[in-house]
């Protein structure tokens, strides 16, 4: 599993929350991250 920086996930998720209809999939494949990992961000977990 890839570790991020906090910093670079905060970014990737506040990229995937700002974008009007954006597909999480698309925002993942964009910055070369798992959508698993945008996911999680969304849910907390």
């Amino acid at each position: 599993m890839k570790h991020y920086p906090p910093e670079f996930l905060a970014d990737a998720f506040a990229s995937y929350r700002s974008g009007p209809g954006a597909a999480i999939e698309s925002v993942a494949a964009d910055l070369g991250v798992n959508t698993e990992t945008l996911h999680k961000l969304d849910t907390g977990r």
